[in-house]
């Protein structure tokens, strides 16, 4: 079994605290995972004391069998204690170096409710009435990490999130994560006839300041594929779907389940739809080797921008219809039903990029 990182946060600031105390430093911590609530015990790699009123610890991540990029990551926690003010919280955690900054947040901590809670949960009882403590999570590595993580897609930069629901990891690419999300399908599916489905909860988010019901939408995750069909076997007679552009755009290219461990080709794709739209060999060189395909749609906008030309709007147009008109023809190939399709696209910083044909009409009818 793995955990999230917020458990290996919780881990070390239960140790720098305990350490901090004058208490024997143990080999690891048992606490409460709270979600789901049972009882953990936790490794300590290394604990020290910083001053007299502050002490640092360390842990390791550990995600289990899953495929994860933060495995055996370091994960510090610096607990520092002061005297509680009455008006004062009895904690306040803080993100260190190699914690990402949320962009749209006036650059807030990554740091989500689980890991508040589960830290706070777990600290707080710990604490006298009148003692108050600063914990700052550091992850050391978290920079160099987060380049390789589409983070910075959903407007986290410089970092990681400490984020996660639950203190179990449930990857997204796990068998049974797909039968709860067709479990929802199955269930909204029998109240409406038209679902928005949503990759990831930015979109999850951007839909519902659109004034969408919320009880329209649909995560999947990178099951796009198997919840399509599912949404054709319900009999579904349209389907939204809302998603950052260098997920969807896999679509485009025929990829129907979008995690990049099973399929990426985000920018040959792009590449290609480019060359389709006639532009220069020499643009089509540069968008081929771009880093990722939010650099590549940056590129297309300078372009725009130096020669008054319109190669976003022409391109995004064509990968968007293509997109739904890919995603109908998969859906009636596995279950001959004719469901329509249309898709928004938006960039990093959650900006719609494009709104399909079909999206534009769809969402008159959703909002």
């Amino acid at each position: 079994m793995g955990y999230t990182l917020p458990v290996f946060a919780c881990a070390s600031a239960i140790a720098a605290w305990q350490h901090l105390q004058d208490k024997s430093t143990e080999k690891e911590v048992t606490f409460n995972l709270i979600k789901p609530p049972q009882t953990v015990n936790i490794p300590i790699e290394q604990v020290a004391k910083i001053s007299h009123n502050s002490a640092l610890a360390i842990t390791r991540s550990d995600p289990g069998e899953h495929l994860d990029i933060t495995r055996h990551t370091p994960v510090w926690a610096i607990v520092e204690k002061e005297t509680r003010k009455p008006e004062a919280a009895k904690i306040t955690i803080v993100g260190g170096a190699g914690v990402g900054i949320k962009i749209h947040q006036q650059n807030e901590a990554a740091i989500y409710s689980y890991a508040k809670e589960l830290i706070t949960g777990n600290l707080e009882p710990l604490l006298g009435e009148n003692e108050r403590v600063i914990i700052t999570i550091i992850l050391p590595e978290g920079q160099k990490l987060a380049v390789k993580t589409s983070n910075s897609a959903f407007g986290v930069v410089d970092g990681l999130s400490l984020l996660g629901t639950t203190g179990i990891v449930q990857p997204l690419t796990a068998p049974s994560q797909l039968e709860s999300f067709q479990s929802q399908l199955k269930a909204k599916a029998g109240k409406f006839n038209s679902l928005v489905f949503c990759i990831g909860e930015n979109g999850l988010d951007l839909a519902q300041t659109w004034g969408i019901n919320p009880e329209r939408l649909v995560k999947t995750a990178n099951w796009l594929g198997s919840m399509l069909v599912m949404a054709g076997i319900q009999q579904v007679k349209s389907i939204l779907l809302v998603g950052y552009h260098g997920k969807l755009i896999k679509l485009a290219g025929g990829i129907f389940h979008t995690h990049h461990h099973l399929a990426d080709g985000r920018l040959e794709i792009l590449t290609a739809y480019c060359a389709q739209q006639n532009l220069p060999h020499s643009i089509l060189q540069q968008i081929f080797t771009c880093s990722t395909t939010e650099s590549a749609l940056q590129l297309l906008r300078d372009l725009d921008q130096q020669d008054q030309s319109n190669w976003v709007e022409t391109v995004y147009s064509a990968i968007a219809e293509s997109i739904d008109q890919r995603s109908q023809d998969y859906i009636r190939k596995h279950t001959d039903q004719n469901v329509t399709v249309g898709c928004i696209l938006f960039d990093r910083e959650r900006k719609v990029i494009k709104k399909s044909n079909s999206a534009t009409d769809l969402l008159l009818n959703l909002c």
